[in-house]
């Protein structure tokens, strides 16, 4: 049978860690206390063995033993970056915790590691590693009281041993404002998550439906990988056309090359206009709604 949540099985974990002092805490040793809790939760099938491989199209693998005694994990070797590489282990690890009793086999590419809120088994793997990575409790303490900016990740992206783009996304999950992250190839979205406040203020873009041109005027089609991070101010209705025209969103980019080459972008919307300040048409009907519940 299936185990609990990826969030509760990461968080069983991540409490036994909370005895370790700071500087060993983070970043998680994934390939040890992978093998450490395997060895001691589940002694009749641990992971004993963590390695490189040679698959082309495939980040990381969990496989079981044919004598079904024990299990191994997998990274491709071409990846070069090291927060890749913790991620992608965290990764194989939920599927070992989560999954290890649905298939003996879980081969996964660069896409699986970044759908976090689809409902399937990768999903569930991915938010597992982002819960043990970066547990929700520091990560809050860590961006507390911090303006949305590419060095507030990068301080998390460092302290969690993490990509850039994983702690960009860890954000969204705790953000109160209206914020999209987004990650960019040759002029179109790969991929876009936005926060609770942004989504429910229709603020999204659709990019598994729709192939999405980044606005020409927009920093994130200026940012270069040899120049650094930069910022910029473009009208709100150039990325998401449901904002009124007078709304400017701020952009913050920085472009990666190597064996993922991408470019994260980081926008920031203001909050939307309060009730009393919508078309007359648009306050009546709630309004209308309210005096027939009291009747």
């Amino acid at each position: 049978m299936p185990t609990g949540s990826p969030i509760a099985e990461a968080n069983k974990i991540s409490q036994l860690l909370r005895a370790l002092p700071d500087e060993e805490r983070f970043p998680v040793d994934v390939e040890r206390v992978a093998k450490e809790v395997s060895r001691v939760r589940y002694a009749n099938e641990p992971i004993v063995s963590i390695e490189p491989f040679d698959i082309k199209g495939v980040d990381g693998l969990l496989a079981q033993h044919p004598s079904a005694k024990k299990w191994k994990i997998g990274y491709n070797s071409q990846i070069q970056s090291p927060g890749r590489i913790r991620f992608t282990l965290a990764h194989e690890f939920g599927h070992y915790i989560l999954h290890r009793q649905l298939r003996n086999r879980c081969q996964c590419s660069p896409k699986n590691m970044y759908e976090w809120d689809e409902r399937n088994i990768e999903a569930e793997a991915d938010v597992f590693a982002s819960f043990l990575l970066m547990p929700l409790d520091d990560f809050r303490t860590q961006v507390a009281g911090q303006s949305p900016s590419i060095e507030m990740l990068r301080r998390c992206s460092d302290r969690y041993g993490v990509s850039l783009m994983a702690a960009a996304l860890k954000w969204t999950e705790i953000a109160t404002q209206r914020a999209v992250v987004v990650a960019v190839r040759d002029g179109f979205v790969l991929w876009a998550r936005s926060s609770r406040s942004a989504f429910r203020s229709k603020v999204y873009l659709s990019s598994k439906k729709f192939t999405i041109p980044i606005p020409d005027e927009s920093a994130v089609n200026q940012a270069d990988a040899t120049s650094g991070p930069i910022t910029g101010k473009l009208r709100a209705n150039a990325w998401f056309s449901n904002e009124p025209s007078d709304v400017e969103l701020i952009e913050h980019a920085i472009a990666f090359e190597g064996d993922y080459p991408y470019t994260l972008g980081l926008l920031l919307l203001p909050d939307e206009s309060p009730r009393w300040e919508s078309p007359e048409n648009e306050i009546l009907a709630p309004v209308y709604q309210s005096l027939q519940w009291r009747k």
